[in-house]
């Protein structure tokens, strides 16, 4: 079920940072492409995010957590380099890292109030199933 969730969540944070920035952000083709790249940047993330983290563990410190905006960035990128690998149809403008930078900023946002929200009904029924 988390996972499910997980997938969802990031379908719609993706969905939501496609249709903000249509001059950086491309997906070609199904709407159906968008569950693959979910799962991409879901793989990405849960792979990539920890070594990523714990390497740059002094950058982060040093300046106050803004370092994980560009790590989110760079693993916002992978998804779509390897997105076009898979022929998801995913693609970002040049220049890319700076598209990566706000789709990064806006999936992020996305998905911080979608889990904040999902988590609450999730506590919710487990309390209402003990009572």
């Amino acid at each position: 079920m988390k996972f499910i969730l997980r997938l969802a969540i990031n379908m719609v944070a993706l969905y939501v940072a496609i249709l903000l920035l249509p001059n950086y952000i491309f997906l070609e083709g199904s709407k159906l492409n968008i569950i693959w790249l979910a799962l991409i940047f879901g793989l990405v993330n849960a792979v990539l995010r920890p070594p990523f983290k714990v390497l740059s563990c002094l950058l982060i410190v040093v300046t106050l957590g803004l370092f994980t905006l560009v790590i989110n960035a760079v693993l916002f990128a992978l998804t779509g380099w390897i997105g076009s690998l898979w022929h998801v149809g995913f693609s970002l403008a040049d220049p890319w890292l700076w598209s990566a930078f706000l789709g990064s900023l806006i999936t992020t946002a996305v998905s911080v109030v979608l889990s904040m929200i999902l988590r609450n009904e999730l506590k919710d029924r487990r309390h209402k199933k003990h009572d």
